[in-house]
């Protein structure tokens, strides 16, 4: 092994969850990987992962891959990779069929069965929208989308911590309104936001609000989600990212992890090539400038993700103008 990747590897900076007071690793691997792999292949990269040093896994229902990363946690376990699944951090998430209140509490019993866990490290209510009980697809039909009674479902979120099945609580995909919302009749406020973050995306206004409320916000496609149906080139072509990262010796994923990590936010990868999971691990040991930092802070921003997929003539969100509650530009 490399020995800057494994000293990177051993040097993974930890963040405090503020509504549980749990420590999570700043920087995870994401399985969400488009066009799908076997479970096999899932299951191999993720104990390479844990080879090299992550630590940090997110998974969700409906990705397909709560079963392979169940089963290369106890393969780890039984290669002494780790001594104890306590030593590891998983997220899964929600879906939105089973985004209703009497229906999270089996949800996570499920997603716990799949990957042969007692509990979670932190549950996330995958999209702020429901939709009929009991299909789960992708795309979601448009007449199957509903309205989410978020007043039930956070509080069927908040139970599954109070019975030990979670550690954390938290969403993704939501703004600073629905956010805003949840945190006016939460017991316990949601730990973390997992939201697209990245230097053509940064959330400004969103990083504001969740510092400002004890919410973790945490970046999936922090490299702009290349490959996937929405990603786009746009993050690893930016000239500005290019030319910082030329000058710097680093790649620009690199660059752009670096500059995520600076801002206080937690960061998804989701490669599954050892050398990039490795030159992901990376990024700690070294820093922007102000200057480079400033260049990046000039870069115009748009979302890529805009999250059609969830809008629908039928649903609650009719346009992403109001999936976004405005944060779309």
């Amino acid at each position: 092994m490399d020995k800057s990747c494994e000293a990177a590897s051993f040097s993974i900076t930890d963040i405090v969850l503020a509504s549980s007071g749990r420590r999570m690793p700043i920087l995870g691997l994401g399985t969400a990987v488009s066009p799908p792999v076997g479970a096999e292949v899932t299951k191999a990269a993720i104990l390479q992962a844990i080879e090299i040093g992550y630590r940090h896994f997110d998974t969700a229902s409906l990705y397909g891959t709560e079963q392979p990363l169940g089963e290369a946690i106890a393969e780890a376990l039984s290669l002494g990779l780790i001594k104890s699944r306590d030593e590891l951090f998983i997220t899964s998430k929600l879906w939105c069929s089973d985004a209703h209140g009497d229906l999270v509490v089996p949800a996570i019993h499920k997603s716990l069965r799949n990957l042969k866990l007692e509990y979670l490290d932190l549950y996330l209510i995958h999209w702020p929208v429901s939709s009929k009980p009991g299909i789960y697809e992708f795309p979601i039909k448009p007449e199957d989308f509903m309205p989410m009674d978020f007043n039930s479902v956070w509080a069927a979120m908040e139970e599954c911590q109070r019975l030990g099945l979670t550690k954390s609580i938290g969403v993704s995909n939501f703004s600073c309104k629905k956010l805003a919302d949840i945190l006016s009749f939460a017991n316990i406020p949601p730990a973390v936001n997992q939201v697209e973050v990245n230097p053509i995306w940064k959330q400004e206004k969103l990083r504001e609000f969740c510092k400002a409320n004890g919410i973790l916000l945490t970046a999936y496609a922090p490299l702009g989600a290349k490959g996937t149906i929405w990603g786009t080139n746009r993050v690893l072509e930016c000239q500005v990212l290019n030319e910082i990262a030329k000058e710097k010796g680093k790649t620009v994923a690199q660059i752009c992890l670096r500059w995520a990590y600076e801002q206080g936010i937690s960061i998804l990868v989701k490669s599954f090539n050892k050398e990039r999971m490795k030159s992901n691990l990376d990024i700690f040991n070294w820093s922007l400038s102000k200057d480079e930092l400033q260049k990046i802070n000039e870069i115009p921003q748009s979302r890529l993700c805009r999250g059609e997929d969830y809008i629908s003539i039928y649903g609650p969100y009719k346009t992403t103008e109001q999936l976004w509650d405005g944060e779309i530009e």
